[in-house]
C-alpha cells in the first residue's frame, strides 16, 4: 500500500480586490462623468505601482473593460474591478 503524500495548497492572490456594491456604484458613477466630460484623471489601479493618468474613451460593458487614453494617446484597456480610485489631477 502506497503512502499519501499531502499536498500543501498554496492560497492564490485574488485577481481582482474585494469592495462593497456602494464603492463600486460610486466608481461607475465617477467612470461615467469623467467620460461624459472628457475630463483627464489620475485613476489608482489594482496591481499596477504607478497611478494612470488619462481620460476615458470607452466603457466597454462586455468585457468590463474600461478603456483610458493617456497623455502619449496610449490607450489602456483596465478591467473595471481593478480600479481603486479616481482622483483629480494635482498641478
Amino acid at each position: 500500500m502506497a503512502a499519501k503524500t499531502k499536498t500543501t495548497t498554496k492560497k492564490k492572490e485574488p485577481k481582482h480586490p474585494d469592495r462593497d456594491e456602494f464603492d463600486l456604484e460610486e466608481i461607475a458613477n465617477t467612470l461615467t462623468k469623467t467620460m461624459q466630460e472628457d475630463k483627464t484623471k489620475v485613476f489608482t489601479i489594482y496591481k499596477w505601482e504607478e497611478p494612470l493618468t488619462g481620460a476615458v474613451t470607452k466603457m466597454d460593458a462586455n468585457t468590463k473593460l474600461i478603456h483610458i487614453k493617456d497623455k502619449y494617446m496610449n490607450i489602456h484597456k483596465v478591467h473595471f474591478l481593478d480600479i481603486l480610485k479616481i482622483s483629480d489631477i494635482d498641478y
